[in-house]
């Protein structure tokens, strides 16, 4: 499919930091969240996800994470409090004034996606893709593991998991010291908060994708859930088409 480029628009978030957000199609909005160290192109444009979904009639609305991206990425711990993600995607409802919408994410996307279901997002359907139980109940693992990537570049084995993540970074021309700070923003979501989603879910992932816990857990604790598997990895899955068909069909069934 051919790469299709948009040109980012702006806003201010909720401390005054500046915001991108790319759109595709028109219709009924859907805010999708990309994952750690991606950006929007990347994860949801690069791969046809978005235009497959806005062909279904939809207004995919695809914001750069902070520290991505065209998105601010200062350095400043301050510029850093618990839950920014959250923070921002809230201020981006606010600002396209979103009251009817669906929203979710792809790893990071799918985290954050919670956070700001617990700090009251009222989508109608949700999505979280790339994302298990544990990922959500427990952010401080996956915390570590990225800390040691940052803290390490340039040392680890060639074709570990670690050296993987490094080289996606480099494709992304992603800041380090401004996705260190990131790191710290991540909130654990109790098991009761989780339970508490009253939205139908759908949970997306990789066949072989364990990195966030298990997916099949997280659709087993939710009141109302699709499970889904595509082909791939963690970092495989995002490459293939049947991530953002399933994305579709479960946004128009």
């Amino acid at each position: 499919m051919a790469e299709l480029v948009t040109e980012p628009q702006f806003f201010e978030s909720f401390d005054g930091a500046c915001m991108a957000w790319h759109e595709i199609g028109e219709g009924r909005p859907v805010v999708l969240i990309h994952g750690l160290f991606s950006n929007a192109w990347t994860n949801w444009i690069r791969y046809g996800h978005a235009e497959a979904i806005a062909a279904r009639g939809f207004r995919v609305i695809m914001p750069d994470l902070r520290a991505h991206g065209s998105s601010a990425a200062p350095h400043d711990l301050e510029a850093y409090p618990p839950d920014a993600p959250a923070l921002d995607g809230l201020a981006l409802l606010r600002h396209l004034d979103l009251r009817d919408y669906d929203l979710g994410g792809y790893s990071l996307g799918a985290r954050t996606t919670v956070r700001m279901l617990v700090k009251g997002a009222a989508p109608r359907r949700v999505i979280l893709a790339g994302m298990g139980l544990e990922g959500i109940l427990d952010t401080q693992l996956r915390a570590s593991h990225f800390r040691n990537i940052l803290a390490n570049l340039g040392q680890h084995a060639r074709g570990t998991p670690e050296w993987l993540a490094e080289a996606f970074l480099k494709t992304t021309g992603g800041d380090p010291e401004a996705l260190m700070q990131l790191l710290g923003t991540f909130v654990d979501t109790d098991r009761g908060q989780v339970e508490a989603i009253e939205q139908p879910v759908l949970v997306l992932a990789g066949a072989e994708d364990s990195d966030n816990g298990s997916h099949a857990a997280l659709a087993e604790l939710l009141q109302i859930a699709e499970l889904r598997e595509v082909p791939g990895s963690h970092m495989s899955a995002v490459t293939r088409p049947e991530l953002g068909q399933a994305i579709a069909d479960f946004l128009t069934a």
